[in-house]
C-alpha cells in the first residue's frame, strides 16, 4: 500500500489535535473540534481549510486556450485575465472526467486545479491531447500549498494580509499578489456555499498564512465539515454526483456546457443527452426526520418501485435537516414528488426539494 502523501501543514494539524482520515492518497484532517461546529463557524463567521491536496496545473504556449477549449465543456477563449471558470473535463462518451476550475493568467497563461483522486487521469489527458500544439504543462501541485478562507467574515479577516485589496475581487476573479512579500494568487471562489476566497503560495511558506489566520480567531475546520457544507450548498461531488458513468447534462451543469463555442470533447455525446429524456436526473430531497441517507441508499416511489440511488446524504447542521441529493428517473423528478429512502432497518419519507438547500445572504451593500 503506497504511503499517505502529506501536504505542507500537516504537521500542523497533527500538534492541534486534527483527527487525520486518508483521503485521495493524501493524509488530510477530517475534524477538529467537531464537524458541527466547523460547519457552523463557517456558516456564521470564518473557518479555513486546508485545501492543498487538490491539483494545481499550469498550462501556458501559444495554444494553451484551444487545448484548454478542447477538453472543457465551457468556453475558455473568451475568459478575460484573472477571471476564473468552471468547466468539465469529459471523455468522448459524455461522462465526466472531472470537474475543474480555470484561471486565466495571461493571453497564453492558465491554471487548472483540479481534483485530488483525479489529479494524475487529468495531467495524463492533458498530454495524450496536446499532440503538436504549443503548450507547456506544469505540474505545480506538490511545489505550492492552498488554502480556503470561508464565510461571512472572510473578507474582513483577510483584507489587510496582502499586498493588493482585495476586497474588490469580484467572485469567481483572481489577482496575483504578495503576504509578508511572498508571490501568492488569490481567488473569490470556494466550496462551502460562502463568501471567501482560496489562496496558493509557494509550499515552503504557507505556514506563516495559516498562523497568521489562527492568529486572527480563524477556525480550522476539515473535510467532514467541508463535505456537509457543500452538501447544503447543493453543490456536486467528484465520485460521487459526477463520475465517468454521469453526464453534465444529467448533473444539472448544462449551464457549464458551451454548445455554441465549438468543437470539443464529448460534445456529439452531450447533445444527444440533452435530448434523452430516459436519463437519470440530480435531484435534492429533504427527509424525515434527523436519520441520514448515505451514498447507495435505493430511492423508493411510495409504492416501492425503485426509482433512484443517494449520492450523497447527511443531517446537515445548519439547516437541521436531513439532507441527500441523488439521480431519480425524471419522472420522479419534479419538486414536490413524495418518494422513501431505503436504509438498513427502515424506509425514510423523503420529499424532491429544490437545489441549492442552502443559499447565503447577499452582502449589504
Amino acid at each position: 500500500m503506497a504511503e499517505l502523501r502529506r501536504t505542507p501543514l500537516y504537521e500542523w494539524h497533527i500538534a492541534h489535535g486534527a483527527r487525520m482520515t486518508a483521503f485521495a492518497g493524501w493524509s488530510m484532517p477530517l475534524q477538529y473540534t467537531g464537524i458541527v461546529q466547523e460547519h457552523r463557524a463557517v456558516r456564521t463567521e470564518v473557518g479555513m481549510f486546508d485545501i492543498s491536496h487538490m491539483g494545481r496545473l499550469r498550462c501556458r504556449g501559444a495554444d494553451a486556450a484551444a487545448l484548454l477549449d478542447l477538453v472543457c465543456t465551457n468556453a475558455i477563449a473568451p475568459m478575460t485575465i484573472g477571471q476564473v471558470r468552471y468547466s468539465l473535463i469529459c471523455h468522448e462518451r459524455g461522462g465526466v472526467l472531472d470537474d475543474v476550475l480555470v484561471y486565466r493568467w495571461g493571453t497564453n497563461e492558465f491554471g487548472l486545479v483540479v481534483n485530488a483522486a483525479n489529479h494524475d487521469k487529468i495531467l495524463q489527458w492533458l498530454e495524450q491531447h496536446r499532440g503538436n500544439r504549443s503548450v507547456e504543462i506544469v505540474d505545480e501541485t506538490m511545489a505550492t500549498a492552498m488554502v480556503a478562507v470561508q464565510g461571512p467574515a472572510a473578507v474582513t479577516v483577510v483584507a489587510d494580509l496582502f499586498a493588493d485589496d482585495i476586497r474588490s475581487l469580484k467572485y469567481y476573479h483572481a489577482c496575483r499578489t504578495q503576504h509578508c512579500a511572498v508571490p501568492v494568487w488569490v481567488s473569490r471562489t470556494g466550496y462551502t456555499g460562502e463568501d471567501g476566497f482560496e489562496i496558493v503560495m509557494a509550499a515552503t511558506e504557507v505556514q506563516g498564512l495559516w498562523q497568521h489566520l489562527a492568529e486572527r480567531g480563524v477556525t480550522p475546520c476539515g473535510l467532514g465539515a467541508r463535505d456537509t457544507l457543500r452538501l447544503e450548498a447543493g453543490m456536486p461531488l467528484y465520485g460521487q454526483e459526477l463520475t465517468e458513468q454521469i453526464n453534465p447534462i444529467q448533473a444539472g451543469l448544462t449551464w457549464a456546457v458551451k454548445f455554441t463555442k465549438g468543437d470539443f470533447i464529448g460534445r456529439a455525446a452531450l447533445e444527444r443527452a440533452r435530448n434523452d429524456a430516459s436519463l437519470p436526473v440530480r435531484v435534492g430531497l429533504e427527509i424525515e426526520g434527523r436519520r441520514a441517507a448515505r451514498p447507495g441508499h435505493r430511492v423508493l416511489s411510495v409504492t416501492g418501485e425503485p426509482v433512484g440511488t443517494v449520492t450523497s446524504g447527511s443531517f446537515c447542521p445548519w439547516l437541521e435537516l436531513s439532507l441527500a441529493m441523488a439521480y431519480v428517473m425524471p419522472r420522479w423528478s419534479a419538486v414536490g414528488t413524495p418518494l422513501q429512502i431505503e436504509v438498513p432497518g427502515a424506509n425514510l419519507q423523503a420529499a424532491v426539494v429544490p437545489l441549492p438547500f442552502y443559499s447565503r445572504k447577499p452582502a449589504a451593500s
